[in-house]
């Protein structure tokens, strides 16, 4: 049970990196590196997986 706590706060810090990101691209725009949409959809993308990952663990 330790090593699924030790694997979503990784994903936890994971998504907070690249939350800031995509915070500073949109905060500064200019400053926003060329791979800033990549980056933007994996975050996205990432979101929404586990949120529905743990809606679904705390149905279970």
């Amino acid at each position: 049970m330790e090593t699924n706590s030790k694997s979503k706060k990784l994903v936890i810090i994971v998504l907070i990196f690249l939350n800031i990101v995509v915070l500073l691209g949109q905060i500064w725009p200019e400053g926003a590196p060329p791979f800033a949409r990549t980056v933007n959809i994996i975050f996205m993308i990432l979101s929404l997986l586990f949120f529905v990952f743990l809606l679904l663990e705390r149905k279970s």
